[in-house]
């Protein structure tokens, strides 16, 4: 590529930049993300380990006292012994909470927690009815999980898949380096949310900080309020139809609909620009930044 000027590189729109470096038409090859299986298979997807429960069969867990490592493995002893509803009560903070759960639960938490609520989980149905601290749902791969309050940062951080949705509003960096799954916030959510998002949807109902989506792969962000500021590489795209009933289907499936509908939400999506950022040279990677 031949050289160019300070003069006009401040002239150049991105997409002339892009352009000049002739990234537009590029794609990437290997094999795609997406697992395939058989919907009608006769084998369980599910853990040959993992403990037959009945959802039906309720206990209570009174964390006072106890430690984070006493509580959860009194869940999964509780679990062993077939009880399918397990309710915390008093956690008052405590971090940690619920995490490694690989097979169907239901999980209340009466009150609030502290930070790494419920991660690493895959398949258990989770209500918290209080508040989260920072990364909950952390790596989660399956599973629902509801906070009925406010959540911190890096709300569902590396996110693989499942439901992970959160009433109120939440910190900065939600679903950074997500991977999949969907996460729903009823509220606001600060700057640097979808860092480096690679798979999966986003659905903020109210305003998101600056740089949103910064340096996304891939993957979907639909913002109802204010965007401060979209990030490197994140870029605004047509609401589809499709987009609109998606929306609807599931703000609607959690009670979180707005009055005015989904017409007014705003698509953010990756402009694939940064596709081939390691190949280029560093006066290229100049002119995409």
């Amino acid at each position: 590529m031949a050289s160019v000027s300070d003069a006009e590189l401040k002239a150049m729109t991105q997409e002339e930049r892009v352009k000049a470096l002739g990234m537009t038409t590029e794609q990437l090859t290997g094999k795609s993300l997406y697992m395939e299986f058989d919907p009608d298979a006769l084998e369980r997807f599910e853990y040959p380990w993992a403990p037959v429960v009945d959802f039906n069969k309720r206990t209570e867990v009174d964390c006072d006292g106890k430690t984070t490592t006493e509580v959860n493995e009194s869940i999964r002893a509780l679990m062993a012994e077939g009880y399918g509803t397990i309710v915390l009560q008093n956690p008052r903070g405590m971090h940690s909470l619920g995490v490694g759960i690989l097979s169907k639960l239901n999980l209340i938490v009466e009150g609030s927690t502290g930070y790494f609520a419920v991660g690493l989980i895959d398949g258990p149905n989770v209500r918290i009815t209080g508040r989260v601290g920072w990364s909950c749902g952390e790596n989660m791969m399956s599973g629902t999980v509801m906070i009925e309050k406010n959540a911190g940062s890096t709300f569902g951080a590396a996110i693989r898949g499942g439901d992970l949705v959160c009433r109120g509003s939440v910190g900065s960096r939600t679903g950074i380096d997500m991977k999949g799954g969907t996460i729903i916030v009823g509220g606001d959510t600060g700057a640097l949310s979808g860092f480096m998002m690679q798979r999966g949807r986003m659905v903020v109902c109210g305003n998101a900080g600056k740089n949103l989506g910064d340096s996304m792969y891939d993957g979907t962000i639909y913002v109802g309020g204010e965007i401060r500021s979209c990030g490197v590489d994140a870029v605004e795209a047509e609401l589809t139809q499709l987009d609109k009933d998606w929306l609807t289907r599931k703000l609607t499936q959690y009670g979180m609909m707005p009055e005015k509908g989904v017409d007014h939400f705003t698509k953010i999506v990756a402009g694939k620009q940064l596709w081939n950022y390691d190949n280029l040279e560093p006066n290229e990677k100049k002119l995409i930044l």
